[in-house]
């Protein structure tokens, strides 16, 4: 039933393209990038970007069940369907218990079962008409919500804040309230005037990092912070994995590393993939650490210890990942668009397939380190196999 749902809502573009929640070709990846896109493209000339990061207070659990059957029948989900969720959702009752102490049973008449399979998607229905009024950008990823424009001048603010005032309407209008404390508010730009927001006559605080769907995000726009941050939690769990496990065998360590280090050194790195050498160092050396981890390994060579692991190094790894992820791009296997990052080459003088895109001109090196941008080589960027070794 969900399957056939989603089906539903995606061919009748019923789903505003600023969702990336829990629907096919669409994640956490894909909201980034569109994101750093537009602002890295801002930022590149000379525009600045005030981006509003916003928190539901509790969101999954204060959606009102009487309004979202509404928006579901609104969004032509109806008939037996229809009164199956509204029969599913209703009758339900909760309560805590401690200690082998319960307290009463109270009957629950708004959230979505989180935990289910239809609960994301109901949540998406419910959440889908947040920014229809928005007139900067949105984007969204289940409920939480970046908001951002273009701040050049005093009428760019009053634009930002008036769309902010939309939101936060919104959220009165369907009871599901901001957490004010937690909303924040980054500005972007070596000439940005840092303006001031107010959410329910709150300023918003003002800050230079932001971690956002697991990613650091800072006002410079550099993948450093980071990559500090990535090398942090990956050695972490690689001291936790020496001290605890005593049968260190290569084919225990290798599967351990896999699993539980090297996801914390790969996540979205399409997004924030180092540029700088030190950045890039420091990154390579968790997976210098491990290798020497193994017994018998820590006389050889780097790359030895990788051909004999079957494994590659993270920096071939990465441009494996930007490859893919531009492949699904250009064969529309991903959530995103070619038509909105790039554009295929108009040159028809050169050899090869027809998958071949046009370098856009970058003058910073926050833009030139971007996805697209990076994988160019002479000003164009070829769609090849990437394969030196099978792992």
């Amino acid at each position: 039933m969900r399957d056939a749902i989603i089906d539903h809502l995606v061919m009748n573009q019923l789903i505003r393209d600023s969702q990336h929640g829990f629907l096919r070709g669409r994640s956490c990846l894909s909201n980034l990038l569109i994101f750093l896109d537009k602002v890295t493209e801002c930022v590149d000339r000379g525009v600045d970007v005030d981006v509003i990061f916003s928190d539901f207070a509790k969101a999954f659990d204060k959606v009102p069940h009487a309004r979202l059957m509404n928006k579901v029948r609104a969004h032509d989900v109806k008939g037996l369907v229809a009164n199956w969720i509204e029969n599913w959702l209703k009758d339900r009752k909760q309560r805590v218990c401690i200690r082998g102490a319960g307290s009463t049973w109270i009957e629950v008449s708004s959230g979505v079962p989180q935990g289910s399979v239809l609960g994301p998607i109901l949540f998406l229905i419910f959440i889908n008409d947040l920014d229809t009024a928005v007139l900067n950008w949105v984007l969204k990823f289940a409920d939480d919500t970046k908001l951002f424009g273009k701040v050049q001048s005093e009428s760019d603010r009053r634009s930002l804040q008036l769309d902010l005032n939309r939101l936060f309407d919104w959220s009165k209008e369907w009871q599901m309230e901001f957490n004010v404390d937690k909303c924040k508010v980054m500005h972007i730009g070596r000439t940005n005037k840092n303006f001031k927001y107010y959410m329910d006559s709150k300023e918003l605080e003002a800050v230079q990092e932001e971690k956002d769907l697991g990613v650091l995000i800072t006002s410079d726009l550099k993948a450093s912070g980071q990559c500090i941050q990535a090398c942090n939690k990956a050695n972490r769990v690689l001291g936790m994995i020496h001290r605890s496990i005593v049968y260190k065998s290569q084919k225990v360590l290798l599967q351990l590393y896999k699993s539980l280090v090297r996801p914390h050194l790969e996540y979205c790195t399409p997004v924030w993939s180092p540029s700088y050498q030190k950045d890039k160092a420091m990154i390579e050396r968790v997976q210098h650490r491990f290798t020497r981890m193994v017994p018998g390994f820590s006389q050889l060579s780097y790359r030895d210890r990788l051909d004999r692991l079957g494994l590659w190094s993270l920096e071939e790894r990465r441009n494996r990942a930007d490859l893919i992820e531009v492949f699904k791009m250009c064969k529309g296997l991903s959530g995103i668009s070619m038509e909105s990052m790039s554009e295929f080459s108009s040159n028809k003088h050169l050899r090869g397939h027809e998958f071949k895109l046009s370098k856009h001109r970058s003058k910073l090196e926050v833009r030139d380190s971007s996805l697209l941008i990076d994988l160019s080589i002479d000003g164009i960027v070829w769609i090849t196999p990437y394969w030196r070794r099978p792992q």
